[in-house]
């Protein structure tokens, strides 16, 4: 099995077997929010209770030897903006706006926790032993199309001096094949990018619309930044189906709290 369930007591998470360092991706399973929002939320700006959504800070920090305000997040915009942080970025005040947007975070720091959330666009988690350092991508539809996760590898390359066969990659939790329905706009874009190894990612339905597998597109990207193929772990499991464990924007219809994927050095 390349991804394993964490309990304790109630909380629920998913870790990667090939990354070595503190991680976690998160499920909705564990926290203290309560209606649409039960139980892990991690979405900040939102009409949870904050007392609650602090708790659920509290609750996956604690499991990870961390603390909330030495994390680094960032206002994500579905960009292909990868930013080099620092301890400087940590978000020290939970419900303060992020200053700057990105949708991937790379770090050679230690005990930085970088962070990303998701509700059914692709988590993907970064390390590399040697360096070391690491990374956390959002790659929705629009940032895969930008190839996010590749330039995010690129970046440290560039920054950290990171070889790309030192990487690991787990490609996680995420909407799959089976239920990620689009309309002509995203196979396009796809095509763009990978001209006709895209097809293997898409699935025509008919009447303009078709099924695109991100997980494999995003791992396909791995693989051209120069990713060994055996250093990449890919999640089976879809968002959407699975969404009494995962939050998904499809199954919600946007009533919803985040995912979270963390990482530390």
């Amino acid at each position: 099995m390349s991804f394993v369930l964490h309990k304790n007591g109630g909380l629920e998470y998913m870790t990667a077997e090939n990354i070595a360092v503190r991680h976690a991706f998160t499920t909705r399973r564990g926290g203290k929010s309560r209606g649409i929002y039960s139980s892990l939320n991690l979405k900040i700006h939102s009409d949870d209770d904050r007392e609650a959504v602090r708790e659920n800070y509290a609750i996956i920090c604690r499991e990870l030897g961390t603390r909330p305000e030495r994390l680094v997040f960032s206002k994500q915009v579905h960009s292909d903006t990868v930013r080099v942080v620092t301890e400087k970025d940590c978000h020290r005040e939970l419900f303060s706006e992020v200053p700057y947007e990105a949708d991937a975070l790379v770090t050679a720091e230690k005990d930085l926790p970088l962070v990303i959330f998701v509700a059914d666009c692709i988590p993907i988690l970064l390390w590399d032993p040697l360096t070391p350092a690491a990374g956390a991508v959002h790659a929705g539809w629009r940032g895969t199309v930008r190839n996010i996760a590749g330039k995010a590898v690129s970046e440290m390359c560039r920054s950290f001096g990171s070889k790309p066969d030192n990487i690991r990659a787990a490609v996680g939790q995420g909407i799959s094949f089976c239920c990620f329905e689009t309309g002509d706009e995203v196979p396009e874009a796809l095509r763009a990018l990978l001209g006709a190894e895209a097809e293997d990612y898409i699935s025509p339905k008919g009447e303009g619309k078709h099924m695109v597998d991100l997980k494999g597109a995003n791992r396909l990207l791995l693989e051209k930044s120069g990713l060994l193929p055996e250093n990449i772990e890919v999640s089976r499991e879809c968002t959407a189906c699975g969404s009494d464990k995962y939050w998904s924007h499809r199954a919600t219809r946007g009533l919803r709290g985040v995912n979270g994927a963390f990482i530390i050095i």
